[in-house]
């Protein structure tokens, strides 16, 4: 069954697409199972710092999933930046129905990949500190999938890191029956990869890592599904298992 779990619509602060645009085209691309999983930004730093209206979303989300819900399968979701530090702000949400919730780190700090960050790190510089975010987020918890892992990627098209760091952060995801995200969205940006790619994925299998979602992060409406295929191959040759999430539950589906 092709998935979308990662979609963001007109309540992230970088998209104006509407849920039921996104839908049409779903039903047009044979995908009946989608996510949205807007931004929640809480660095004051983050253009998007405190856009997200979960009031807001629910009512339009309410009013699709009722209107379509003969036709495919909708969920709700949030993708929350920097779970660790802000673990009370995403308490609070997780009181609000969503099926799914990622954790991603954009942040460290105040410094977001970005060219002028860039021009002073170097990847191996920026990498060691997202590592070290990345593990932080893994240790607090409190959502169900790890988005894009290898983040930073988008951005210096390359990537860095020491396995044994990797191995402990997988272990620690494990340990709280966490899983990861495959994000096809590095595809559309000029890359030959997913976010992780086949190195971080075949290394999350080696600790035990057995399920993955599959997510596009498409904002804009044309993107949804985007290499789901790519991401689907890559998956099945690594012995991963696709599955989605409802009620914040895992519930693995059929390729």
């Amino acid at each position: 069954m092709r998935t979308d779990y990662h979609i963001h619509t007109e309540f992230s602060c970088d998209s104006e697409a509407k849920m039921e645009t996104y839908i049409k085209q779903a039903l047009e691309r044979d995908i009946r199972l989608l996510c949205f999983t807007d931004h929640v930004d809480l660095n004051p730093e983050d253009y998007g710092y405190n856009y997200y209206n979960p009031v807001k979303y629910f009512e339009a989300f309410r009013k699709v999933k009722e209107k379509y819900r003969e036709q495919l399968t909708l969920c709700s979701g949030i993708e929350f930046g920097e779970p660790h530090l802000y673990a009370d702000a995403l308490e609070h949400l997780s009181t609000y129905p969503y099926d799914f919730i990622i954790g991603s780190i954009h942040w460290i700090g105040n410094m977001f990949p970005c060219q002028k960050v860039r021009e002073q790190y170097s990847a191996k510089e920026f990498y060691t500190l997202y590592w070290k975010e990345v593990l932080n987020t893994v240790k607090q918890g409190g959502f169900d999938a790890l988005g894009h892992m290898d983040f930073p990627k988008r951005y210096y098209g390359e990537i860095y890191y020491v396995e044994a760091e990797i191995k402990e952060i997988f272990e620690r995801l494990l340990d709280k029956d966490r899983i990861i995200e495959i994000n096809t969205s590095s595809l559309r940006k000029g890359h030959n990869e997913t976010m992780p790619g086949k190195e971080l994925l075949q290394l999350y299998a080696d600790c035990g890592g057995r399920y993955v979602t599959i997510g596009s992060d498409a904002h804009v409406e044309e993107d949804i599904g985007a290499d789901y295929e790519a991401a689907k191959m890559l998956a099945e040759g690594l012995g991963l298992r696709q599955v989605v999430y409802r009620e914040r539950k895992r519930v693995e589906v059929e390729w």
